[in-house]
Parts: C-alpha cells; structure tokens; sequence
C-alpha cells in the first residue's frame, strides 16, 4: 500500500486565501478515487525554503492524504499539474510513501 501526500499552499504568491471551496473540491476528488481521504486543515504547516536568488521564502500549508493499494504514477503527475494550474503553483509536493497496515 502507499500512502500519497500533497502539500497545497493556503494563499497564492499575492498572499490572497483560496476559497475553502478548493480544499474542498481536492478532499471530494480523492474520496471519490480513492474511497476515502484526511485533511490536515485546522493548523497549517509552515514551511521555509530558500530560492535560487539566496532569498527565503515562506508559506503555510495544509497537507492532504490518500491510501492507494496500487501507485499509478501517470494519474498523479496529471493530477498535480492541475493542482499546479488551480493554486497557481510552480511545483505542488506530492509525495508517496510505501507501508504496510499493522
């Protein structure tokens, strides 16, 4: 089993919120693929990072996750670059780690 994240951004790069609407729009798309999905939305994440330029850069985040018995890794490059495309993102984390129910 595996066990996918995406890391999407709260606000866009001017800083202004997306709706709750598409965070709610991603948990409904991954339940309906996926059976089921968390949100971690109450207390976002905050992460930091340095660009190219040298100069730090930070945001706050909110982490979604689904459990897949098979990675299809063709369906989830598609569905990050539409993430891309709706947060107005260059790079959206999604992530898959590997485990095993206990």
């Amino acid at each position: 089993m595996h066990l996918v994240q995406l890391l999407l951004p709260l606000r866009d790069n001017e800083k202004q919120a997306f709706p709750r609407a598409e965070f709610d729009r991603v948990r409904n798309e991954l339940t309906e693929r996926f059976g089921g999905a968390t949100a971690f939305l109450r207390s976002p994440a905050s992460g930091v990072w340095k660009e190219d330029d040298g100069d730090t850069t930070q945001d706050e985040i909110v982490i979604f996750e689904a459990m897949a018995d098979a990675l299809d890794r063709d369906w989830w490059r598609e569905y990050r670059a539409e993430l891309e495309r709706r947060f107005r993102q260059d790079e959206v984390v999604v992530r898959a780690l590997a485990f095993e129910p206990l």
